[in-house]
């Protein structure tokens, strides 16, 4: 569907999911290609963005905040320390398993990050369709019901 199309569509014919989805794929193309010149891409700004707030997070539990397999995270991981943003150090508490956290260079570029998720919510959020705290609330509450759901789902396999 173009964008005249979907601009013309009776929001009662889309399913909720589907702009869930349109919504987090169009935001993840605008922030791909702001954040080339901090030479990081959305995951990377995610991972992050979730070290700054929780320092000296293990690898293990990066990848569950973050919802990504261990793998992605691992990958990403090294891709952030080649480029200095952070740096892992040995859990004292379980060898197997690093403890990462940011260098000063990470610091800077979470910060530019954020200003550019700004940018992001200031171009597309019209405050006269609904109060911005509001929104946030309502979105809060789907997100937490549907992890709660995948939760449930996980216990059942």
């Amino acid at each position: 569907m173009s964008l005249k199309e979907f601009k013309l569509a009776d929001p009662s014919d889309i399913p909720i999911a589907k702009l869930f989805s349109l919504i987090a794929k169009s935001q993840s193309i605008y922030l791909n290609h702001n954040l080339k010149d901090l030479d990081i891409n959305v995951t990377q700004l995610h991972l992050l963005f979730e070290i700054s707030h929780h320092s000296n997070l293990n690898q293990e539990k990066l990848a569950s905040r973050c919802t990504i397999n261990k793998g992605a995270v691992a990958r990403s991981i090294k891709k952030l320390e080649e480029k200095e943003l952070i740096v892992r150090q040995i859990d004292e508490e379980n060898r197997r398993q690093n403890k990462v956290s940011l260098t000063p260079k990470g610091k800077n570029t979470i910060k530019k990050g954020v200003e550019i998720l700004n940018q992001w919510e200031n171009e597309v959020f019209d405050d006269n369709l609904i109060d911005e705290n509001e929104l946030k609330r309502v979105l809060k509450q789907i997100a937490v019901n549907s992890m709660e759901l995948n939760q449930m789902e996980n216990k059942n396999e």
